[in-house]
């Protein structure tokens, strides 16, 4: 089963009547075959649906207009199996909404060297039909990913695979909905920003409400709601004796289900899959939110503290992009540092809001102490995030564009225990160096909150802001902090020639 099998990418192949019927149908008999093997390919997440060969502009600008309105298609890939003049292309192309990925591939992988005849070449001619069709989407200046080689090759089923997420990102982020409980911290600029802007680029409708909603979402909470909860907490965590059924704290479990159950039911009525809230506006609430957070951001939900809608988009989306993997994606904060013995690391976290789904281990259900929010000690789970490669990622406003900055980690174990680290954690190393990553991160104007992915990678970032037309910076193995000052001041160049003044 597919991991996004709820959507679809529509396979196009291109072709021309010049040929006559007998060819056609071999095209159309071609196309099903790789449309098909690509399906069942394990890296593409998503369905791959062949549609009728296109060799007329009608139909080809009509597939593209169905495309545009199938709420299922999140993009499109397209190949010429023969020569297909380009023109007849221009109307779809140009009527397109979707995103679009090139394939130059053929049908045969060996040429039949003693049988080779006209009627061969004729049929098998993606060499120089796919050139006719890249010169009109230079001409069209049409936005698209290209993937070279031949369709049976695992490594072109991964880059299409990664491309399909992205795609599948592209189309959450377009018609995603966010609640936004309070405003941000007051004074910090990073987390503000133009959500119009995010609206009209993006696609994110930023919506504002009161604490006292949430309230009276909370307040309608069934008993019953919050015993089924407090039942799923024990089954699935190490629960702290004060906490557990008889313990002399019990009543702030009570509370973080009741908060749980009520945020659940207002996200899920309103149809939002992102929320925020911030510790400066509590209002009526027993307890910071943390393990409701959690909880709800470990079954996809998106997520922002302080208010930081862009933070919140981006984990929301970035868990559409990674789903049926298994690393996981959080809210994240580069928090503190470690420049001893081992090299400098990075340890990220947050006051309470920290994604189980990229945690080593079991969580620990406890409740402490929280210096800010003025309010009773809220409940959290308590954990340490899995090894492995990662990338930390920050979505910020610039006034004139939005700018996504990434940066590839290598999450690793604490040198030590942390016992008493009260919150959810992870450490990383980021590349290339701590130096070249610090300062190039500093230099881009990267947030303090990011998203922290091990399901998602630069390939998929890069296809995802291509499709949304944000100004990608990215932080790899390969920066130098010089190469990654001249990259912003072309960026720079760039984005105000596109946009305009």
């Amino acid at each position: 089963m597919k991991s996004l099998d709820n959507f679809e990418v529509w396979f196009l192949t291109g072709s021309q009547g010049l040929y006559g019927e007998e060819v056609l149908q071999q095209v159309a008999d071609n196309s099903t075959a790789i449309a098909g093997g690509l399906d069942d390919a394990d890296d593409i997440p998503v369905r791959i649906v062949t549609k009728p060969v296109v060799s007329s502009p009608e139909a080809i600008e009509d597939v593209c207009r169905q495309a545009n309105t199938d709420p299922g298609c999140v993009g499109v890939i397209a190949w010429m199996h023969t020569f297909s003049p380009a023109k007849m292309w221009i109307p779809g192309l140009m009527a397109l909404d979707k995103p679009l990925l090139h394939l130059h591939t053929q049908f045969n992988r060996d040429l039949p060297w003693a049988e080779i005849d006209m009627d061969f070449m004729n049929l098998n001619q993606a060499a120089h039909g796919d050139r006719e069709f890249g010169f009109v989407l230079s001409r069209l200046r049409v936005a698209r990913k290209i993937v070279v080689g031949h369709w049976q090759d695992p490594a072109v089923a991964a880059r299409i695979g990664s491309w399909a997420r992205a795609a599948c990102g592209w189309q959450e982020s377009r018609n995603l909905k966010l609640a936004r409980f309070g405003s941000n911290m007051r004074r910090v600029a990073v987390t503000d920003g133009d959500r119009l802007e995010a609206q009209v680029r993006l696609g994110v409708a930023v919506d504002g409400f009161g604490v006292a909603d949430l309230e009276t979402a909370m307040a309608n909470v069934e008993r019953q709601a919050i015993h089924k909860l407090i039942g799923e907490y024990h089954d699935e965590y190490e629960m702290a004796a004060e906490l557990a059924r008889g313990g002399d704290r019990h009543q702030s479990l009570v509370e973080a289900a009741r908060i749980e159950a009520g945020l659940r039911d207002f996200l899920e009525a309103g149809g939002f899959m992102a929320f925020t809230d911030t510790f400066e506006d509590l209002a009526g609430l027993p307890q910071l939110p943390g393990l409701a957070v959690q909880r709800l951001m470990a079954d996809g939900y998106g997520f922002g503290a302080e208010g930081d809608w862009k933070t919140a988009a981006m984990v929301r989306i970035m868990k559409v992009m990674g789903a049926g993997r298994s690393g996981g994606a959080s809210f994240m904060e580069d928090y503190t540092y470690h420049f001893g013995d081992g090299g400098p690391k990075v340890l990220g976290a947050h006051m309470l809001e920290v994604c189980p789904s990229i945690a080593g281990g079991r969580p620990s259900c406890e409740i402490h102490p929280l210096s800010i929010g003025g309010k009773p000690d809220p409940v959290r789970l308590v954990f340490t995030a899995r090894t492995g490669p990662g990338v930390v990622v920050g979505l910020m406003d610039l006034g004139n564009r939005f700018r996504l900055v990434v940066n590839e980690v290598e999450l690793t174990d604490p040198d030590q225990p942390l016992p008493n680290l009260p919150v959810a954690r992870a450490v990383w190393k980021p590349l290339p160096d701590f130096e070249t990553a610090a300062s190039s991160w500093l230099l881009a104007g990267g947030s303090h909150h990011t998203c922290l992915s091990l399901d998602v990678d630069i390939e998929i970032l890069t296809d995802f802001a291509n499709m949304a037309g944000v100004e990608l910076a990215v932080i790899d193995h390969d920066t130098t902090f010089a190469s990654f000052e001249r990259e912003l001041r072309w960026n720079q160049a760039y984005h105000h020639l596109v946009a305009g003044p």
